[in-house]
């Protein structure tokens, strides 16, 4: 299957297929220049306009070129956090629909308090998840971005779970969607264990 090395607006089903790739060293030091410029200089503006059109940009335009070297970088550094926390808000934001069935099923299936943690109403419909996935992002701008990330993993957990439930379901009938539902399970997994890792490392002041 092919390589995307930058997301851009496309089907949930295609989630799977993001991924991203070593790069030469400048690349991976402008990655981390950009990350660390964008969040400071985001951060500093207390009004939180900065951070409201920045959401509401990605939300509406998906990924610039900048998250393009993002991709590149490794998964537990700044720029890769950011990268996966746009993942996420792009992937919801493109079939919300989706998103909502697998996170009502994780919530009920998984035997943790991470829905508690990622904060969707019970339940949650698309349009709350939309809006839940864009607070996370707009939180990683103007409150603990330590927090922000531990969110967005707990709400990867809670819909890896719906995933994995969901593709039991299809077993037997639909294979193939079966399939594509657990390889989506494995990624949104390690989108999680790459963010809390994250986490654990900005409050070290580790991650960089």
């Amino acid at each position: 299957m092919p390589e995307h090395h930058r997301p851009i607006r496309r089907p949930t089903t295609a989630f799977d297929n993001i991924v991203g790739s070593h790069d030469p060293a400048e690349e991976t030091r402008i990655a981390h220049a950009t990350a660390s410029a964008l969040l400071t200089r985001v951060r500093a503006d207390d009004s939180g306009a900065s951070a409201d059109r920045l959401v509401a940009f990605t939300a509406e335009h998906g990924i610039d070129e900048i998250a393009e070297l993002w991709s590149k970088a490794p998964s537990r550094t700044l720029p890769g956090a950011l990268w996966r926390l746009y993942v996420l808000q792009l992937a919801i934001h493109s079939d919300p629909q989706t998103a909502a069935l697998l996170y009502e099923r994780g919530r009920v299936e998984l035997a943790s308090p991470d829905a508690v943690v990622a904060g969707a109403p019970v339940p949650a419909d698309p349009d709350e998840l939309v809006v839940l996935i864009d607070t996370i992002l707009r939180g990683a701008f103007r409150g603990d971005f330590a927090v922000a990330l531990d969110r967005a993993a707990a709400f990867c957990r809670v819909q890896a779970s719906g995933a994995t439930h969901v593709a039991d379901d299809y077993e037997a009938t639909e294979p193939r969607r079966a399939s594509e539902l657990t390889t989506r399970a494995l990624r949104l997994s390690s989108f999680a264990q790459d963010l809390s890792a994250s986490a654990v490392l900005w409050r070290i002041d580790g991650l960089v």
